[in-house]
């Protein structure tokens, strides 16, 4: 059968992928044609491809014969994580060896290293091979296929299967390197690949699909191991192709995070981030009300609170709430103060959002052990020049940061609606109050909600607002109220003097609505069930006089009394 030459490739990887995708020339897995019926066939092949099948280590070895489960799976892949880096210094040692005393070409051999550990070797017809030309075999009879590289691996057994390369070249840049680097060896027939035994049923899984654009496995470990031989030999079309089989399978918290945790190789490519982001949305939807799960997501790995900790609609209290829980994990996972530093220096500082954290917790940051020295200042600072910002400003800031993964300026769906304070120490301590509320958060109200701010403090004491939908006793019909409420329960007693006020259209300006004086003890609260006078329906109507584009806008005015 006459080899074909690189001419000869380029053409006819030209005529089967006629349509490329976007992305480049290869991985396009949407109008190639299914040549799957030239798979292992002589009559359609100009190349033998001998699979070398090498032991795995005796750690990275899975419980048994193969994983059953996604929890086996990741367990067997921490074993060979773990082993990993010993396997990378032996692979360079012998890589210096090679360099230095052999030359590029041994017994007809040509070898090309790869940095993703993929390594093949082209080499003539040898003449003490008989091939089964249409079948997958064991080659028992193939003892002299490299001296060098018997010194070093154990070759367990040798498959051998017939490809076309164009094929695979059309498919994989790793094939197209390979079969088109311009020297006389990338011409010969036979090509040997050594891949550990543990990829061996995923490697031959990846050759049928590079022919016939299809999976027969469906079960979650075995795709991962499809997925991970993909990216080792960088065919993007099945990358892709797995990632949407596993998107579709049913999502658990354990695959979840398991999808999460593949190599950085794997994850950041194109094709698998579709799986990563379908991986993350459930964590953050599985964990949206953190209150409810604390104990389970103190247990979560970092990958997985980056998912959650990243939602904009992430269920807490405050964004205090949120640095106090961070803080919390930290210190659990990390309990070396060198190795908590740089974990917030690097994934976790970026989840918090301190422009809508509380002066006093943002004090609390700057004397906070845990974070950098000049980290601490720095984000301290960006906050208070967002909170002094004019609300258009503000908004302005959130919006250009709208497609960023990690978010600073956007507010999160607080329980405790974020306040604005400003303070008074003379002639009298006094502060007022700014509270903003979307109509969509008013709508939820009815017919019987309530909606609390965040604490404020006057005088030592601490504060909160609480609007709420009533039923008007009098008139029977629902309305909006809002009260103000004192924190510290117990004898203590604090005199205040008041006013609420609102925006109201036409002129916008805060119109007062009720002022008065009140004397508050432990758990009291002062307000009024019908603020402005009018039914729930009035007041929720398109033609509102008092949602200002779509914001309700409240302020109340606080005094200490003498």
């Amino acid at each position: 059968m006459r080899v074909l030459k690189v001419p000869d490739l380029f053409e006819l990887s030209t005529i089967m992928v006629s349509d490329f995708s976007p992305g480049g020339a290869f991985g396009s897995d949407t109008t190639e044609p299914d040549f799957g019926f030239a798979f292992n066939d002589s009559n359609f092949s100009d190349r033998v491809l001998r699979i070398e099948i090498m032991p795995d280590s005796p750690e990275t070895k899975s419980d048994g014969d193969c994983c059953s489960s996604i929890a086996d799976w990741a367990r067997n892949r921490k074993r060979r994580r773990e082993d990993f880096k010993k396997e990378i210094d032996v692979v360079q040692r012998q890589e210096q060896v090679l360099n230095c005393n052999v030359p590029d070409t041994v017994d007809g051999l040509t070898y090309e290293n790869r940095d993703d550990d993929a390594v093949a070797m082209i080499e003539g017809s040898p003449s003490d091979v008989g091939l089964n030309c249409n079948q997958i075999g064991n080659d028992t009879a193939y003892d002299n296929y490299s001296s060098l590289n018997k010194d070093h691996l154990t070759v367990l057994r040798v498959n051998i299967i017939h490809i076309s390369s164009p094929i695979l070249a059309a498919k994989s840049p790793f094939f197209y390197k390979l079969f088109s680097n311009g020297m006389t060896e990338s011409e010969q027939r036979y090509v040997t690949l050594p891949v550990h035994a543990s990829e061996e049923a995923a490697l031959l899984d990846l050759l049928n699909f590079m022919y016939s654009n299809t999976l027969s496995t469906t079960t979650p470990t075995a795709l991962l191991d499809v997925l991970m031989v993909a990216d080792k030999f960088e065919v993007a079309s099945c990358m892709r192709y797995c990632s949407r089989l596993l998107r579709n399978l049913p999502m658990t918290c354990e695959s979840a995070l398991l999808y999460l945790d593949l190599p950085s190789t794997v994850l950041m490519a194109d094709a698998v981030q579709p799986l990563a982001d379908a991986a993350k949305q459930f964590l953050a939807a599985k964990y949206k009300d953190v209150t409810k799960f604390q104990d389970e997501v103190l247990n979560l790995p970092l990958a997985g609170i980056e998912a959650v900790f990243s939602s904009d609609d992430l269920q807490v209290a405050s964004e205090d709430a949120v640095y106090d829980f961070l803080l919390k994990w930290a210190r659990t996972h990390y309990p070396k103060l060198e190795e908590r530093r740089r974990v917030f220096a690097t994934r976790l500082g970026r989840l918090i959002r301190f422009p809508h954290m509380t002066c006093r917790k943002l004090k609390k940051v700057l004397t906070c052990n845990d974070f950098d020295a000049e980290i601490a200042p720095k984000v301290v600072l960006e906050a208070l020049f967002f909170k002094a910002e004019t609300p258009h400003k503000q908004r302005a800031l959130a919006s250009e940061e709208a497609n960023a993964p990690y978010r600073h300026f956007l507010e999160r769906a607080y329980k405790y609606r974020p306040v604005k304070v400003v303070e008074f120490e003379k002639p009298r301590q006094q502060c007022v109050v700014y509270l903003d509320l979307k109509r969509e958060e008013c709508a939820h109200l009815f017919p019987g909600g309530k909606v609390y701010s965040q604490a404020f403090h006057l005088g030592g004491q601490g504060f909160f607002f609480s609007a709420h939908c009533h039923m008007d006793q009098q008139s029977s019909f629902h309305c909006f109220g809002l009260f103000l409420g004192m924190q510290e329960k117990g004898p203590v007693t604090f005199a205040v003097d008041y006013e609420f006020a609102a925006r109201s259209k036409p002129t916008e300006d805060y119109i007062s609505k009720y002022k008065g004086n009140y004397t508050f003890t432990g758990g009291k609260a002062v307000g009024y069930r019908n603020l402005f006078g009018i039914p729930w329906t009035t007041f929720m109507a398109d033609d509102s006089n008092y949602f200002i584009n779509g914001v309700l806008h409240l302020r109340a005015e606080l005094t200490v009394r003498q």
